[in-house]
């Protein structure tokens, strides 16, 4: 029984031992063969630049029309003329609409002739006054007769001009509200005018940025519906209060609007821009390696000898600004340094690396990506 005990446990100790010798002798090689080399990476790089760049205050704002609003009906009447186009231009004054006013100029006649015959009353009435045929209180009566005439003739005038709708000002009109023959009723809408140049954009800044801003300072706006370019503008109002709830004060620009590409209730992005220059390092955002216990980025070093490849040395930077595909290196790198702009997540510090920019990712400060 003992001897099949101590073959067992020969059996076992062979068993375990044999791989772990065979292990251990696998480690031992590879600690006398040294650390593997680490793969030569393609990479594409970037030069840190010296920039000015001119700081500014962004926010998103809304455009509002100049002069606009929905041009309704004073008073009740049927439509009897449509004077305009949807989405013509107008003048101010200019006739939109016309209601039917046949009664009241039937009532303007009757009223003119009330009038025609007060005056006849009152002018002899003046002859009989001044020789002293008629009393006093009898010439007072005839006179106010006269003048309540005068008076009753002007408000169906009044109204009669009031069935004219008449633009209040110059702009562009919206689709129309109303058909011909309809019955308005006083309150209706009829059609939307909007003056469309200038135009005003509205939007909110901290309180903090009160001390930076005043009217005359240039703002730049773009938005979805001018891809491509941005319009700029001056700030011309800015509140006197700041909204309580929010600690934000409003701020309204006035942009150059000829080809109406912006129109009111738009949403805008605003950059109020301060006339003030800062000197910035710039790269790519690209190059940077963003990480928990600080950004870094890899740059550069050519082999001394020249014939190996080039290498590349992790280095921490401090960020300040950014700038579309640009960011501001506030500290860790200097002008002319070549840095890593693409590829960064693969590398590692004292790696060798073979550049390659016939690839490499066109940076700009303003980007207008085609399919934003």
């Amino acid at each position: 029984m003992a001897k099949k005990i101590i073959l067992t446990l020969a059996v076992l100790l062979i068993a375990i031992g044999v791989p772990v010798g065979i292990k251990v002798t696998q480690i031992r090689h590879l600690i006398a063969q040294g650390q593997p080399p680490l793969p030569t990476e393609a990479i594409t790089t970037a030069q840190v630049k010296a920039e000015q760049w001119q700081p500014f205050i962004g926010a998103v704002g809304s455009l509002v029309a100049v002069q606009g609003v929905t041009v309704s009906a004073e008073l009740d009447g049927k439509v009897v003329q449509i004077s305009f186009e949807p989405g013509s231009t107008v003048k101010a004054g200019d006739p939109l609409l016309s209601q039917d006013t046949s009664v009241e100029q039937a009532q303007l006649r009757s009223a003119e002739s009330a009038t025609a015959l007060a005056k006849i009353s009152l002018d002899r009435s003046v002859e009989l006054l001044a020789k002293a045929a008629i009393a006093k209180s009898d010439y007072d009566q005839i006179a106010a007769q006269y003048q309540q005439a005068i008076a009753q003739a002007d408000n169906l005038r009044s109204v009669i001009a009031k069935k004219t709708i008449r633009a209040p000002f110059s702009g562009r009109l919206g689709i129309r509200l109303v058909n011909l023959g309809q019955t308005l009723k006083a309150g209706d809408s009829i059609v939307s005018l909007q003056t469309l140049d200038p135009i005003y954009a509205n939007f909110q800044l901290p309180q903090q940025e009160i001390s930076r801003l005043k009217p005359g300072l240039t703002v730049s706006v773009s938005g979805d519906a001018i891809a491509g370019k941005a319009l700029e503008g001056q700030i011309t109002a800015i509140n006197p209060d700041v909204d309580s709830a929010t600690r934000n004060v409003r701020v309204q620009a006035t942009l150059a609007n000829a080809d109406e590409a912006l129109r009111p209730g738009m949403f805008v992005n605003v950059a109020v821009l301060l006339p003030v220059t800062d000197d910035v390092l710039a790269v790519p955002a690209s190059a940077v390696l963003y990480a928990p216990y600080g950004d870094s980025v890899f740059v550069v070093e050519a082999s001394k000898d020249g014939q190996a490849p080039a290498t590349v040395r992790q280095q921490f930077v401090r960020l300040g600004t950014k700038r579309g595909d640009f960011v501001a290196v506030v500290s860790g790198l200097k002008a002319g340094d070549t840095v890593v702009s693409t590829g960064v997540f693969k590398l590692r510090n004292g790696g060798p690396v073979k550049i390659d920019n016939t690839l490499a990712p066109d940076a700009k400060l303003a980007p207008t990506p085609t399919d934003s």
